[in-house]
């Protein structure tokens, strides 16, 4: 060891004899030790070293001892401690005995030259000495795998154009202008009522753009409280206050660097925010929170809002220049009461999609049923449709569903139906409504009711176990429903 004229001459003697002591504990403790020189010769190993000849092809010490390191011990890493005096403290080492846990502790005169290097197996046979350790480390490697797997799946689009359900004029011209929208670079404002599909076209804008490789990151401002909206935005640095991740946190325009930042319920932006925002947009660089550096970035915005922006920047609560930033594709998407063409088309697709989730089996909906949901007006568009069809998959026995069971749904719900029905019911002619002269609910879906037992019991001639079951509700709940119809069968007759 080195010796450190600085210290008193007991403490020098006690560190000599600490070196002494540590050198003896690895020499007896360990499963072998060399020594090699300046010149990188092996000069020196222990009894616990020697077993270790024959397997390295060495009969005799003497053929062994004396020679270079690198010739008599295959990927020793001696002569990098030897040139940079810096210790390798834990190595895996394999050759031809096998493979061992090593240390490399290099050797100093009392000038401070590394005058020769120490070497000790500390274990053989790692595979068996260290499993619970290397068991740990496959662990850890596993879950970190299985972690970047699913932060890579939610970076990626969950759908396409084909997502987008609809074969009428109104569907089709919005796909017509989301699929011009992806082959540009500029700004996207999706435009409409909640539970239109706003998000779903922009993850198809993002599938079908040239940055469909790239990652897709939204953020939902009506989501993340005003206080840390900044920050998700454009980051954290490192310590930038207290609590703060020591390695900091990237932002949204940092993750989603190359690909589509998607701002969902854009009009819940703060004002505070919004000016940041735009000055993001138009420099193409953020200042992370708690930094003084600038750090670039490469997204296209797409945008969506169910608000009036435009209303909203006449009341001074959206920035004009802001949307004027955003509003460069603006691509209104229809409420569904414009697209009833489309709605066998969605319930079927829902449909599927429920049973799908759910493992039960697919709702089929009768011709009447499909005529009651679209007379609706659907405020909540597709999202309350899949709703309703949701409440009618866990309330009913069978998966054949009638108009009666969707009238008692939309009946709790308390949904208005504002427009007769699309397509005539299946029933003889009755009086024509003048048009606007429209009833109260409970009346409309009653007659509904009574017309749909009278044509089950006109089909099953009479016999009601067989018009219930048509009906998909139990016998008993047909009793009741004929007993409270003032009548009962004699008077449903009347009525159609």
């Amino acid at each position: 060891m080195t010796r450190d004229n600085r210290l008193p001459r007991d403490a020098q003697s006690i560190l000599e004899l600490a070196a002494r002591s540590m050198f003896e504990l690895f020499a007896n403790a360990s499963e072998g030790m060399l020594l090699v020189d300046r010149d990188a010769r092996v000069v020196w190993i222990n009894d616990q070293y020697r077993r270790f000849l024959p397997a390295l092809g060495f009969e005799r010490e003497e053929d062994f001892v004396g020679h270079p390191v690198s010739r008599v011990v295959q990927h020793t890493q001696m002569h990098q401690v030897l040139a940079t005096g810096k210790p390798i403290l834990i190595d895996l080492l394999t050759n031809r005995a096998g493979t061992f846990v090593v240390s490399r502790i290099p050797l100093r005169d009392d000038a401070g030259e590394v005058i020769g290097v120490l070497g000790i197996v500390l274990f053989d046979h790692p595979e068996t000495t260290l499993q619970p350790l290397i068991s740990k480390f496959a662990r850890l490697e596993q879950d970190l795998s299985e972690a970047r797997r699913e932060l890579a799946s939610q970076r990626r689009t969950k759908y396409t154009f084909a997502s987008f359900v609809g074969s009428s004029a109104a569907a089709l011209e919005v796909k017509r202008q989301a699929r011009r929208a992806a082959q540009s670079a500029s700004p996207v404002l999706l435009l409409g009522e909640t539970g239109t599909g706003k998000e779903l076209l922009a993850h198809a804008i993002h599938a079908a753009s040239p940055r469909a490789g790239r990652p897709f990151v939204s953020v939902n401002m009506a989501a993340v409280p005003d206080t840390l909206l900044e920050a998700e935005f454009f980051g954290v640095a490192p310590g930038a206050y207290t609590g703060a991740d020591k390695k900091g946190r990237d932002g949204k325009f940092k993750l989603a660097d190359g690909g589509t930042l998607f701002l969902d319920e854009l009009g819940d932006m703060p004002m505070s925010v919004q000016v940041k925002l735009l000055r993001a947009l138009q420099e193409g660089e953020i200042e992370p929170l708690g930094s003084n550096k600038l750090v670039r970035f490469d997204v296209r915005v797409v945008a969506a809002t169910s608000r009036d922006l435009q209303q909203m920047v006449r009341d001074g609560t959206f920035r004009e220049d802001l949307y004027y930033r955003l509003n460069v594709l603006p691509i209104r998407v229809p409420p569904l009461r414009e697209r009833q063409d489309d709605i066998p088309l969605l319930i079927e697709a829902l449909c599927e999609d429920i049973a799908a989730r759910g493992g039960g089996a697919q709702l089929e909906l009768t011709a009447d049923a499909q005529a009651l949901l679209a007379a609706q007006a659907w405020r909540g568009n597709i999202r309350e449709l899949r709703n309703v069809l949701e409440q009618l998959a866990l309330r009913s026995d069978s998966h054949h569903i009638a108009a009666a069971q969707v009238g008692a749904v939309l009946q709790e719900a308390g949904l208005p139906a504002l427009t007769p029905p699309a397509a005539p019911l299946r029933a003889p002619p009755r009086a024509a409504v003048v048009p606007g002269d429209l009833r109260p609910l409970p009346e409309q879906i009653a007659e509904l009711e009574q017309r749909a037992i009278s044509d089950a019991l006109a089909r099953t001639g009479g016999n009601r176990t067989a018009a219930a079951k048509l009906l998909g509700i139990s016998r008993a709940s047909l009793y009741d429903r004929l007993a409270a119809q003032d009548g009962g069968a004699s008077e449903i007759q009347t009525i159609v």
